[in-house]
């Protein structure tokens, strides 16, 4: 595999400047870029928990980005801001009008604008759907999501499926990653050329049946 020429942080910064303003979802001009080694360090200020998830998930996009440390803020605009308890009965309205996640499956708490989810599902996609639901909503300040997967199936059905399905991927070198699992946790070694990669890895891993835990120890090294 043909190798490229490592970035100085001066092309890092301003790729990763373009990225964000490429991103219609992400306000550019409130948000900083600094970079060192490919560590690269948002911050400033976004005006909802989405915008800020998005310049950060824009951001792993970028190729030579090794880690991300998140500073920014978030800044609510007046016409964003919710009492915990409407934010609370919103993000139980959104989630049980869902046709994607069981009714009664899920609970939500609030504090501060800060939403934490908790129950228990069959599917990653379906804890993933839950927390993609409620992290867009105004006066959302952060997210944790709780919910567990309850497992539904044996440990090797788990390691086989996930390696065949990474065997599968166009957008996965198989050969560099090693799946070890300890029931229905899953760990994830190896080495991976960039975020975009890493992120992949560890959502087909989820999206296997009954997974309730993937430790991601993927290294990005876009070197290799």
């Amino acid at each position: 595999m043909q190798r490229t020429l490592e970035k100085t942080d001066t092309e890092l910064k301003n790729d990763v400047l373009s990225e964000l303003k490429y991103d219609p979802s992400v306000k550019v001009s409130d948000i900083g870029v600094l970079a060192k080694n490919g560590t690269v360090t948002l911050n400033g200020y976004a005006s909802s928990y989405n915008e800020k998830w998005e310049a950060v998930h824009a951001t792993k996009r970028v190729a030579g980005v090794k880690a991300i440390a998140d500073d920014i803020k978030i800044q609510l605009p007046a016409s964003y801001h919710r009492t915990d308890t409407d934010i609370a009965a919103a993000a139980i309205n959104q989630i049980e009008w869902s046709t994607t996640i069981p009714n009664g499956t899920v609970q939500a708490t609030v504090r501060d604008g800060w939403i934490t989810l908790e129950g228990q599902v069959e599917w990653w996609y379906q804890k993933n759907a839950a927390g993609d639901l409620v992290k867009q909503m105004a006066g959302v300040k952060g997210l944790t999501n709780s919910i567990s997967i309850s497992p539904k199936v044996t440990k090797n059905e788990v390691e086989t499926d996930i390696k065949a399905a990474f065997k599968r991927s166009a957008m996965l070198d198989a050969e560099h990653i090693r799946v070890e699992t300890s029931g229905n946790n899953v760990i994830l070694h190896g080495q991976v050329r960039n975020y975009s990669e890493y992120d992949e890895a560890e959502r087909v891993a989820w999206s296997e049946a009954g997974v309730s835990s993937v430790d991601n120890r993927l290294e990005v090294d876009w070197m290799f």
